[in-house]
């Protein structure tokens, strides 16, 4: 989707502005928007997920065609998350299936069968 397509959805799902209205409208979002995140502030929309600037050092990293290491420089990258609605909305399907990973926590390594387990599971002995 792009700005135009958003000023658009705009326009049609809230009555009583012109499109240039619209458009003022979701530019002085986007500006409010970067102008937070300039200041490396975070932000926290309900039921859509976070925006978060988070500074990564510099490094050294490696030219994949020679493996000589070449330094990358620090900086500050934008990451979003999204929220657990977002999530649910994205992956309807998967309704079900909160039970068994809620047991695990987040980043949590998951059992897996191993050979010998999975050989009798799948009716072997």
């Amino acid at each position: 989707m792009t700005k135009a397509e958003i000023i658009d959805s705009v326009y049609d799902k809230v009555g009583g502005f012109s499109k240039k209205e619209a458009g003022e409208i979701v530019e002085a979002v986007f500006d409010a928007m970067k102008e937070v995140l300039a200041q490396g502030e975070k932000i926290k929309i309900s039921g859509f997920g976070n925006f978060v600037v988070r500074a990564k050092k510099e490094r050294v990293g490696r030219n994949p065609q020679t493996g000589t290491p070449i330094p990358i420089s620090a900086r500050r990258v934008l990451t979003f998350k999204p929220s657990q609605v977002l999530k649910s909305i994205l992956n309807p399907h998967r309704e079900g299936e909160g039970e068994l990973s809620a047991s695990y926590p987040e980043g949590g390594a998951r059992p897996s069968l191993s050979a010998a387990s999975s050989s009798s599971f799948m009716g072997g002995e």
